[in-house]
């Protein structure tokens, strides 16, 4: 048996309770992970509040998608060895069921740690970086030197998007809710971070530049910002929506959107294939941990909670007084 965090049932931070439950066994293909530190992310509050439930084969009521620890046992395919043996520290994307002594993960899915990170400091990694990594490389195909405003820069995703796109030549803007977050993202490597409570970013990056700038926007926001990012785009400007935190309907410019060539796409990752996501975890090893290695881009861990205080954890989220990552340690 293991201890847990479960979601006894959709509702509050209350509803999240430490309980026993079988360690898991490792499908083929999977390693058993024992887990030293968990990230939070804001799915495992949709997940706890019944909005956003987990994906077949991952733990319904344990919540978590990125761990990192020690793994426990390999159950590779027959006549596939696999890279990991036990032993092996690593940090992985996971489905579900994070907030637990031990998880299993498909080995695809599992990444070194970083040179001289800290378990807690690789648990931070994995769900900000492979979404970053789809959405805005992928996705929305930013280049070199081109310009990107992303919202709520100053959580796990804005602060990797920002230190991640700057690290690669690009011009990065952000918003944030206070002036201290606004400050936190220029110390990343903004160019101007904007507090949107006392400032329109329309108005602000219409005073910038001449004419619509952003080759890309990260948001997850959604509602009313959306016709409003779509006049801040470039030609041929891309928006990727990977949350829709002010709503879920937008209404747009249709014409506008055919005349200047524009590009509105978006993701979830949780429920993708553990081959699709294997192939973002060989890009992210190949071109974003040397940087992380050598220190040109960090983890930033605001808080750590004991895995008993997960509770605690959600409510810091949910109040948004974070700059970065919320980490759980589990003994």
């Amino acid at each position: 048996m293991m201890k847990a965090i479960v979601i006894t049932r959709p509702g509050g931070p209350e509803m999240l309770q430490l309980a026993e439950r079988p360690v898991p066994a490792p499908a083929k293909g999977e390693v058993l992970v024992k887990v030293i530190a968990a990230g939070l992310n804001r799915p495992d509050i949709a997940q706890r509040k019944g909005a956003y439930p987990a994906p077949p084969g991952a733990p319904a009521d344990i919540p978590g998608l990125e761990i990192a620890g020690i793994i426990e046992r390999v159950n590779s395919r027959p006549g596939e060895p696999g890279r990991w043996k036990a032993g092996d520290a690593v940090c992985a994307l996971v489905s579900g069921g994070g907030y637990a002594q031990y998880c299993t993960v498909p080995e695809s899915q599992c990444l070194p740690l970083p040179k001289d990170f800290s378990f807690t400091e690789a648990a931070s990694l994995p769900e900000t970086f492979f979404t970053v990594w789809n959405n805005v490389f992928e996705r929305g195909n930013l280049k070199k030197h081109e310009r990107l405003l992303v919202h709520g820069g100053s959580g796990g995703i804005g602060s990797t998007v920002i230190q991640l796109a700057t690290a690669l030549d690009c011009q990065v803007f952000a918003t944030a809710g206070t002036d201290e977050k606004c400050r936190f993202c220029e110390q990343l490597g903004a160019v101007r971070a904007i507090n949107y409570r006392t400032e329109d970013f329309e108005d602000v990056l219409n005073g910038l530049f001449p004419q619509p700038s952003m080759e890309v926007i990260l948001d997850m926001i959604g509602g009313d910002y959306t016709p409003k990012n779509l006049r801040l785009l470039a030609d041929e400007g891309r928006l990727v929506q990977i949350n829709a935190m002010r709503g879920k309907i937008a209404e747009i410019d249709l014409i506008a959107l055919m005349q200047r060539r524009l590009v509105i796409t978006g993701s979830t990752l949780r429920a993708r294939s553990a081959e699709f996501k294997g192939g973002i975890a060989r890009a992210l090893e190949q071109t974003v941990w040397p940087l992380l290695e050598t220190r040109r881009i960090r983890p930033v861990v605001h808080s750590v909670f004991p895995l008993e205080d997960a509770a605690r954890a959600h409510e810091l989220m949910e109040r948004s007084e974070h700059l970065g990552k919320i980490v759980l340690e589990i003994a």
